[in-house]
């Protein structure tokens, strides 16, 4: 499996932290280029598919619709004791997608596995510092904003998740899992990102690998 993992703000791979971006507002037009399928049924994920052509894009929705994509949602969240409402966006795309949003926000020239966007401006989950990413410190002639805090009756947005389906094919091809446990394994992570974790730290990276397995084994998911 590729180490390309990514990390919080903008899943940050190689260590560099980058401030994350309204990145959902580019998405139904980087789809539309080549084919945008939107799965109405999840109602917590606003999914994209845009990976190649007209068949391959339903192929691969057609899997999706069988995956249990909101379940590892949800439970990813609670085992992070987040019960609150929310919502993200997931984009299934090709290696040139994610390159050129590697590229673009990352200034990484190469594709990857996945990248996750929060939207957050701090942590959303109570974890230990040393596993977290941390908010960009404000400049000190910056005027101070108070947070915006989301009202308990409506739904966070926590951020975006880009994966790259060529990728996760190889990588699961690699380590013997199923195309299916891959995505979930990526998923599962993203979300993690989402919601403050970081793998810069082994503590981090172990928490969060400590979570994704127990999450996937939770929903009976085998490699």
């Amino acid at each position: 499996m590729m180490n390309d993992r990514p990390n919080a703000n903008t899943s940050t791979v190689d260590g560099e932290n980058v401030q994350a971006e309204a990145i959902v507002q580019n998405m139904p037009s980087v789809c539309y280029k080549k084919g945008l399928y939107t799965m109405s049924e999840h109602a917590q994920i606003e999914l994209y598919v845009t990976v190649g052509s007209d068949q391959q894009n339903a192929s691969i929705e057609q899997l999706l619709a069988s995956a249990p994509i909101d379940n590892i949602v949800k439970q990813t969240l609670n085992a992070v004791h987040i019960t609150q409402p929310v919502m993200l966006t997931l984009l299934i795309t090709d290696e040139e997608g994610i390159r050129d949003m590697n590229k673009q926000y990352r200034q990484q020239d190469k594709p990857t596995d996945v990248l996750s966007f929060p939207l957050l401006e701090h942590p959303l989950v109570t974890a230990p510092i040393e596993q977290l990413w941390l908010a960009p410190e404000a400049n000190e002639t910056t005027p101070q904003v108070p947070a915006f805090v989301t009202p308990p009756d409506m739904i966070t947005n926590l951020g975006d998740i880009v994966m790259s389906w060529p990728t996760l094919i190889q990588q699961a091809t690699e380590t013997g899992h199923t195309p299916t446990y891959e995505l979930l394994y990526l998923l599962s992570h993203g979300v993690l990102h989402l919601v403050g974790y970081d793998d810069h730290s082994e503590a981090g990276y172990q928490a969060m690998v400590d979570i994704q397995q127990s999450v996937l084994q939770l929903v009976g998911e085998k490699a």
